[in-house]
């Protein structure tokens, strides 16, 4: 372990993140522990996650996902758009990029504070009575709702993601209503074990669940907010398959320092 950690905090939508430019493999990545103290929110930096940005060949970078947990995780959206804007920050790449993550490899674009994610093709999906399950990179249960504002999200997600189906792997948990134009999203993340502000895989879910629910076709687009603020999705619907899928939404620099 590093006697001195260098990050830096980035945000998107509300979805916070530690940053640490791991090139020269000073940060244990064995360090669970450590991750887990430096996401605390009351002993530590506090995040929702922790992300290593890693030289690797033929790539601008590879990114290490870490949950608050300590544990690492399968793909985080919002996170993969943070670390984008890290890498142009620290001078890596400039408005476009191509990344290796544990889910793949993965292309964006930056465009003043807003990040474009490619995510990852999704040709399948089960249903658990009327909730959608799609796997978008980590694993998601989607459940359309009413009167969202004023749901216990802790509580009820907690509940499912623990459950006898979910409990051993465990589940994210979204939860969705018509507003507007679009729709508002809540989320309870597995790793986290509570709601977070956004969700960048489960509002990518949740989008691809309006489309199959409405038997949508072709080029969509679908607005989705969140608590942190608002996430665009866009893809190619063609029965179960989706391809050219992206996520699209703010990824903004907060703060930096030594731990």
């Amino acid at each position: 372990m590093a006697s001195k950690v260098r990050f830096s905090k980035y945000q998107g939508a509300g979805n916070d993140f530690i940053l640490v430019d791991n090139r020269d493999n000073a940060f244990d990545r064995a360090d669970e522990a450590l991750v887990e103290k430096l996401c605390n929110r009351r002993f530590g930096i506090g995040a929702d996650g922790l992300m290593l940005l890693q030289t690797r060949e033929n790539y601008d970078f590879e990114m290490i996902y870490y949950n608050a947990d300590g544990r690492e995780g399968s793909m985080c959206g919002n996170g993969g758009r943070c670390i984008v804007a890290f890498a142009h920050d620290l001078g890596i790449i400039t408005d476009k990029t191509v990344f290796l993550a544990v889910d793949g490899i993965h292309h964006a674009s930056l465009s003043a504070d807003l990040v474009n994610l490619q995510m990852i093709d999704v040709t399948d999906f089960a249903l658990d009575g009327e909730a959608y399950l799609l796997q978008t990179g980590s694993p998601h249960y989607v459940e359309f709702v009413k009167n969202l504002q004023h749901k216990n999200v802790f509580q009820d997600g907690y509940a499912i993601r623990n459950n006898a189906t979910y409990g051993k792997e465990g589940i994210n948990v979204n939860f969705i209503e018509a507003e507007g134009d679009g729709y508002f999203l809540r989320t309870f993340e597995r790793g986290v074990e509570d709601e977070t502000y956004a969700c960048g895989t489960g509002a990518t879910a949740a989008a691809m669940a309006v489309a199959l629910q409405q038997n949508l076709e072709g080029d969509i687009n679908i607005p989705i907010r969140v608590l942190g603020g608002q996430l665009y999705i866009s893809f190619h619907k063609q029965g179960k398959h989706f391809t050219e899928v992206f996520l699209k939404g703010p990824a903004q620099f907060v703060f930096e320092g030594n731990y």
